[in-house]
């Protein structure tokens, strides 16, 4: 019932779309979701994973999961990061994908709402390191829809991994596009 309400405002009276399909079968990745401009992505993101219908997460500061918020951060998708003792985020993150069955990390690569000029490499070296795919996805205002890409799996060879995943976001308009990663003033 749940799936069939987020349907219903998604498709019909926001009138957005999903293209693009997601292997369920592919239980651990790095969900790679630009551009990133607006709050309102966070909206867009949670009325996407509801109507995919796979478990989807995001990583936080273990701060973040205390009283009174930790079980809605958890049931929301969040997972608390502890980096103490010197580890540093990647090796932490990378950690959270050996311990779950089931991971689908989304990840901003953009670090801000604001506008950026290149891609922050922590996703990419996370997915390196844990040994999964990196998924594009990609938020189109524009067009009203939500692009799933075809995994892609890190060679380590960075600039020419990012520069093939780069494409699946070629044309894309965020809903601040002037905030957007690669926007031209």
């Amino acid at each position: 019932m749940k799936r069939l309400i987020y349907k219903v405002i998604f498709f019909r009276l926001m009138g957005w779309r999903i293209t693009g399909m997601m292997d369920p079968g592919i239980r651990k990745s790095v969900l790679m979701i630009v551009p990133h401009t607006s709050w309102m992505d966070f909206f867009i993101g949670l009325f996407a994973r509801g109507i995919i219908g796979l478990e989807m997460h995001w990583v936080g500061k273990k701060e973040l999961f205390q009283f009174p918020l930790n079980g809605y951060f958890r049931w929301m998708g969040g997972a608390p990061l502890d980096r103490s003792g010197g580890r540093n985020t990647v090796d932490a993150v990378a950690g959270l994908f050996a311990e779950r069955k089931v991971f689908r990390m989304a990840i901003a690569p953009e670090g801000t709402r604001k506008a950026v000029i290149t891609l922050k490499s922590g996703f990419y070296y996370i997915a390196l390191k844990a040994d999964v795919p990196i998924i594009p996805i990609a938020f189109d205002y524009g067009r009203k829809e939500v692009a799933l890409g075809k995994p892609f799996y890190p060679t380590g060879n960075e600039d020419a991994d990012v520069a093939i995943l780069l494409r699946h976001f070629e044309g894309v308009t965020g809903k601040f596009p002037e905030n957007g990663f690669g926007y031209e003033k």
